[in-house]
């Protein structure tokens, strides 16, 4: 089936209902550690064992994937995964000796290229013409421990184009969307199908699907991961980021896969949150709107500090360039499979392309300049007013229904186009869905906006 076309249903029966981590149904007697670090530890010391675990995540499997869809087919998975756990023990006999990840399993989205793994893209274009070198992202999971469990299904290019996942979270017989585009990734987690996945973000792809799937999402600042190895979909404006369960999930998965990170950061006085008012938070529904203000109140309750600030004031402008510079370098980018694949495009990115084909270089480099701008004015903002962290919704409200759509991006553009850090964190649900919080830092913060996020989860 191709990827773009939609199940007939998905979260039928009791998938809905099920918990989306912990112990499968036929690994009970066996300790699962929810958190990423503690599933780690447990797996480099040997007190969870390789065989058991593997056990736990095929389980899982066949109690979720039919329904969720998050990864790519591959019908000797577990074959393959049991062989390369026990090379990887070969490797690494001494438990005191193995690497940060030993033994995790990981979901890869399907716009990375891997060793020994087709890339599709989530299109139907020829395997062949989209073949690419290894992400050094992904090598260096790999090279940390981590287990190749599969491709997680991507919409089409990173763009608008769904794939067959649904919400893990879906009421049974009526399937919500996951978000996009790192559909496959959000859902993994979400279910408890793998507990690290890697995903991108070229406007909301990161975060919202975070949001929705109830789940930690985040997306470093731009260039803090490399971009290399990974099918672009807009390369000013695209980054690689992780899902995990919880922060220090991710916290953990940025440190192995950032150029360079800071382990000792500390928080070192009392956080400030910036709530941007104005037309971009008002994108929000109002019953988001409303979620989002108790939420903030959990935190000044905390003895944090709320300070609202005017912000963003151009932001239907600031939208439209980012969807110009989105345009304009997709379509570049895939100049010369469009004009020998078109037909096999999803129409959605048909549509993006076409339009990305009349806009001029000089529009483009005009609209770029936009993106050091916005830096520039958040960060003397930020400075001005000391404010720490920016907060906002994750997304405009919960999953929408149906599968059609991923729903919209717009509350997680602007601190995509300045490229600073963001992150989605759980913070509560509307009408049964999840529903996520979303952290701004400071451009190349990363590591205290993680910091203060760590702090933040356990307020909310």
């Amino acid at each position: 089936m191709p990827l773009h076309r939609l199940p007939e249903y998905c979260g039928s029966g009791a998938a809905g209902s099920r918990t989306t981590t912990g112990r499968s149904p036929s690994a009970a007697s066996v300790n699962i550690p929810a958190s990423l670090p503690a599933l780690a530890h447990s797996l480099r010391s040997g007190a969870l064992p390789l065989p058991a675990y593997i056990a736990h995540l095929a389980a899982q499997f066949a109690a979720r994937e039919a329904d969720v869809h998050a990864f790519m087919p591959e019908p000797a998975r577990f074959e393959r995964l049991r062989q390369d756990a026990r090379e990887l023990e070969a490797r690494h006999p001494n438990p005191a000796a193995r690497p940060a990840l030993f033994g995790v399993a990981l979901g890869i989205k399907d716009i990375f290229h891997v060793d020994g793994f087709a890339t599709t893209g989530g299109s139907r274009l020829p395997l062949e013409v989209l073949r690419g070198a290894e992400a050094p992202s992904v090598m260096r999971l790999k090279q940390a421990g981590a287990l190749m469990l599969g491709k997680t299904v991507s919409t089409e290019f990173a763009y608008f184009g769904p794939g067959a996942t649904c919400n893990p979270h879906s009421p049974a017989g009526q399937p919500h969307t996951p978000g996009g585009s790192s559909s496959g990734s959000a859902a993994a987690v979400a279910a408890g199908l793998a507990p690290l996945t890697l995903g991108t973000q070229t406007i909301g792809s990161i975060v919202r699907p975070a949001a929705y799937c109830g789940v930690v999402g985040f997306k470093p600042s731009y260039d803090r991961v490399p971009r290399a190895g990974v099918i672009a979909l807009a390369p000013s404006l695209d980054h690689v980021g992780v899902f995990a369960a919880d922060v220090a999930g991710v916290q953990l998965a940025a440190g192995l896969l950032a150029n360079s990170w800071n382990t000792t950061t500390a928080v070192a006085h009392k956080t400030v949150f910036g709530i941007p008012e104005g037309p971009y938070l008002e994108r929000a529904t109002p019953e988001m709107l409303a979620h989002f203000r108790a939420t903030a109140q959990k935190l000044a309750a905390a003895g944090c500090v709320l300070k609202s600030v005017n912000l963003l004031q151009d932001f239907a402008a600031l939208r439209e360039r980012h969807y110009l510079i989105t345009a304009a370098e997709a379509a570049r980018v895939h100049a010369g499979w469009f004009a020998q694949y078109r037909d096999l495009y999803h129409f959605k990115t048909v549509e993006l392309l076409e339009r990305g084909a009349t806009i001029s270089d000089a529009q483009l480099s005009q609209a770029l300049r936009s993106c050091p701008a916005l830096r520039t004015e958040l960060t003397q903002v930020m400075e001005r007013e000391h404010i720490d962290v920016w907060i906002s919704p994750a997304a405009q409200g919960p999953a929408p229904a149906g599968l059609e759509s991923t729903g919209d991006p717009v509350m997680n553009l602007p601190w995509t186009h300045a490229g600073m850090p963001a992150v989605s964190l759980p913070s509560g649900t509307i009408a049964g869905l999840p529903v996520g919080l979303q952290l701004a830092g400071g451009w190349q913060a990363d590591e205290l906006l993680l910091a203060r996020a760590l702090m933040v989860e356990q307020i909310i």
